[in-house]
């Protein structure tokens, strides 16, 4: 694959290359390619990655290539267990004109939006639901996702298992769904919950509610704390006695959900594509600039 790529950015001739979580894709190029400058591009942990996970692959991969991390949580991953190098963040982005307009009421809904898998909390998300709705009847619940990105997702033992008693609980099922319909749900919806497990690199389901004006309850995990500042309330997903109590609050105070989706809206600005093009082109361009520079004429 790398020759491949190789072969055809000889013909292309770019003034840099970028290489997103395959830190031996870029190696690799580097040496085949040695007067390109590389930008390795990561949106996950590189602890796990090939060529990256040991800190001396680590520092090794900084000297060669320019280093940029999705969220200061990838960057430290990166820079962990004594690994030296440079590495810079630009983080994850939206399209604004993909948003649906934001309505004048939202529906009384407790939407989660994701895979339907463990790391994702979509079982605490359920037993959750399965507490609070009872004793607030006029608000529903809803779950958009499968365990894989597209229509013809899989039904695992673990979906299965919970459909059940996601039913029991009340919970609608979406299944798999397309962006602009998940876009849609967010904006309709009065909370959006992101109860992860997992670390999330970025955690755009998070950034993508803040846009759509959803208030927020996520996980205290991985970069999720950064993506949302003080725009939402914090949960231990796997305290269920915590994570209903946090939701009910929200739940019952109007006033707290607006002013969480007036934070929310006014953060996902430093987010949108249009604002963060300049900054993106910036510093490829300084990377280019570097690259002349070590190489000499």
């Amino acid at each position: 694959y790398a020759l491949a790529v190789a072969q055809r950015l000889k013909r292309l001739k770019p003034d840099g290359i970028e290489v997103h979580n395959r830190p031996d894709i870029a190696l690799m190029l580097r040496r085949l390619l040695p007067s390109l400058p590389i930008m390795l591009v990561l949106h996950n942990n590189p602890c796990g990655m090939r060529r990256a996970k040991t800190p001396q692959e680590r520092t090794k991969l900084a000297k060669v290539v320019s280093v940029v991390a999705v969220s200061q949580w990838v960057k430290d991953r990166f820079l962990s267990q004594g690994a030296q190098g440079r590495v810079d963040i630009l983080p994850n982005s939206f399209d604004g004109s993909e948003l649906p307009p934001l309505p004048t009421q939202r529906d009384k809904t407790i939407l989660f939006a994701g895979r339907i898998v463990a790391d994702k909390g979509a079982d605490a998300f359920v037993t959750m639901c399965a507490q609070v709705l009872p004793n607030y009847p006029t608000w529903r619940a809803e779950m958009i996702g499968a365990d894989r990105f597209g229509p013809n997702s899989p039904e695992t033992p673990f979906l299965a298992a919970l459909r059940p008693k996601a039913q029991q609980a009340g919970i609608v099922m979406a299944g798999y769904q397309p962006h602009a319909a998940v876009l849609h749900a967010m904006a309709r919806a009065a909370i959006v919950v992101v109860p992860s497990r997992w670390p999330e690199p970025f955690g755009m389901v998070a950034l993508e509610a803040m846009a759509c004006g959803a208030a927020l309850v996520v996980s205290d995990t991985g970069s999720l704390p950064d993506v949302v500042g003080d725009a939402a309330l914090f949960c231990n997903p796997d305290n269920h006695t915590e994570f209903a109590a946090t939701v009910t609050r929200l739940m019952t105070d109007a006033t707290l959900r607006a002013e969480l989706t007036q934070k929310g809206l006014q953060r996902a600005q430093a987010f949108k594509t249009e604002t963060l093009r300049t900054q993106r082109e910036q510093f490829q361009r300084s990377c280019v600039r570097a690259w002349r520079l070590r190489s000499g004429p």
